[in-house]
């Protein structure tokens, strides 16, 4: 590992240099700054599961030395030449998320889908993420933070949140309608607070009923055991919408079997195994099955006017950047609750 210098274009960085390895100090030159980017320093950057499954290349796509990060607010400090004038400036706090840029001008991008940008590019794939005290990303991809959203605990909102938010305007939930969440954790437990405030009827799925108490102060106003056969068989055909953040595999007749005519089941966490299907328990009741990534910037920004509209934080674990590697080997034995949030400036 190289140690930190000071230079205009070099970044101060903790990264790997191989997979289960701890994170050292390391400089990089990030070069002169694109025309259509803005440069940020980071205060906060949240240690999110995608992070852990980079820094050990689960995905196979991982190159060392690898920088994690992807859930960064801080101040913009540098604006390229053409991203003057596009309502950023510099002193501004924003955030960014799980991509960094996108082409701008194919058609998911002109549509507003530039997360489904072909060319989209992550924060951390190909690129040093912001385990570090500087990013850069595209304009449109750095998001203000409106007045009322918690900058210390927002950088989860940019990864998780945006996963569990984007689906509910993506397919229309609507506050009548009887929602459950499967897996109160990382994911689950923002799907539960932004749900409640929508208005719907939430049900949590866990397969720790020791996490009730704590399901219901977050917002459902019941909760089932994932693996109880008989509680999944009193909910047979109520559900509108299943959201699965959960990565286990689980009784996928069952959970079928609680959506309602018409209901959704949709998977935004990463099931392990392939889900079975039989396709007549969809056909007769006319039910989808679905999945989603993120989300566009404009419905990040969605998502921050209606977290700070109805006070909505992540629940967050703050360590101090010296404990980098207690952050990670914390979120990595699953005693995080819910997410993890560095401060860059500890």
């Amino acid at each position: 590992m190289s140690a930190p210098v000071a230079a205009e274009n070099t970044f101060n960085a903790w990264a790997a240099t191989g997979p289960n390895q701890p994170l050292g100090a390391f400089a990089f030159d990030a070069g002169p700054i694109g025309d259509e980017e803005i440069e940020v320093a980071i205060d906060y950057c949240g240690v999110c599961h995608s992070d852990l499954s980079m820094l050990n290349n689960d995905w196979g796509i991982t190159q060392y030395p690898f920088v994690p990060g992807h859930e960064v607010v801080g101040k913009i400090v540098k604006i390229g030449n053409h991203a003057q004038n596009k309502g950023l400036k510099v002193g501004q706090i924003v955030g960014v998320g799980w991509n960094r840029g996108s082409c701008m001008h194919c058609h998911p991008c002109i549509s507003g889908d530039q997360h489904l940008c072909h060319d989209v590019e992550a924060t951390i794939i190909g690129h040093h993420g912001g385990f570090a005290d500087k990013i850069r990303s595209h304009w449109a991809w750095a998001i203000p933070l409106p007045e009322g959203v918690d900058i210390t605990s927002a950088g989860p909102l940019f990864c998780g949140g945006i996963t569990v938010f984007n689906p509910l305007l993506q397919f229309s939930v609507l506050p009548t309608h009887r929602v459950g969440v499967i897996g109160i954790g990382g994911l689950g437990h923002m799907a539960l607070r932004f749900l409640n405030a929508w208005g719907c009827e939430v049900t949590a799925f866990t397969s720790s009923l020791a996490k009730r108490d704590e399901a219901i102060s977050l917002g459902a106003h019941r909760v089932i055991a994932t693996r109880d056969s008989d509680e999944l068989k009193k909910i047979a055909g109520q559900l509108d919408f299943i959201m699965v953040t959960a990565n286990a595999s689980l009784d996928w007749d069952a959970i079928i079997g609680a959506l309602a005519p018409k209901g959704r089941l949709h998977f935004v966490g990463v099931v392990p195994e392939a889900v079975p299907l039989h396709v007549m328990a969809l056909i007769s009741k006319q039910a989808e099955v679905s999945g989603s990534p993120t989300g566009s910037p404009s419905r990040l920004a969605d998502m921050l006017a209606f977290c700070a509209r109805h006070d909505i934080t992540p629940q967050v674990e703050h360590f101090p950047l010296s404990k980098i590697n207690d952050a990670v080997e914390h979120l990595h034995e699953g005693k995080a609750r819910y997410r993890v949030v560095l401060d860059m400036n500890a």
